[in-house]
């Protein structure tokens, strides 16, 4: 990711409803959610939404599929992680033990869940 992609990004999430229909399709990953939903859910107008949704397309953070009458959107983590890894892929100039809490912190909620394999 370059700054342009990065800064498309950043402005795409700098704007509450926006923001909030990432991190719930973040969330819903990943079976998605339909557009009228996702209008509903986050108490806005379809074709409000509609706008918001092209946002975050054209940012690289959420892709959208026709499924019959309806497009199912979902949260695009090859640009949530293209993202991440810009914002931090020099963290701390490779002071690892500064960025170990950052680290530590977002561990718990992408830890891997291992089933045992009898």
């Amino acid at each position: 990711m370059d700054d342009t992609a990065a800064i498309t990004a950043l402005a795409a999430l700098a704007q509450t409803t926006r923001l909030a229909t990432f991190r719930l399709l973040v969330a819903r990953e990943p079976e998605g959610v339909a557009a009228g939903e996702l209008a509903r859910l986050v108490c806005v107008p379809q074709n409000t939404m509609s706008a918001h949704l092209a946002a975050l397309a054209n940012a690289g953070l959420v892709t959208g599929e026709r499924q019959s009458r309806s497009i199912i959107y979902r949260a695009s983590l090859v640009g949530l992680r293209e993202l991440m890894l810009f914002l931090v892929k020099d963290c701390c100039g490779g002071n690892s033990e500064l960025c170990a809490p950052l680290i530590a912190d977002l561990a718990p909620c992408c830890s891997l869940k291992v089933k045992d394999h009898d």
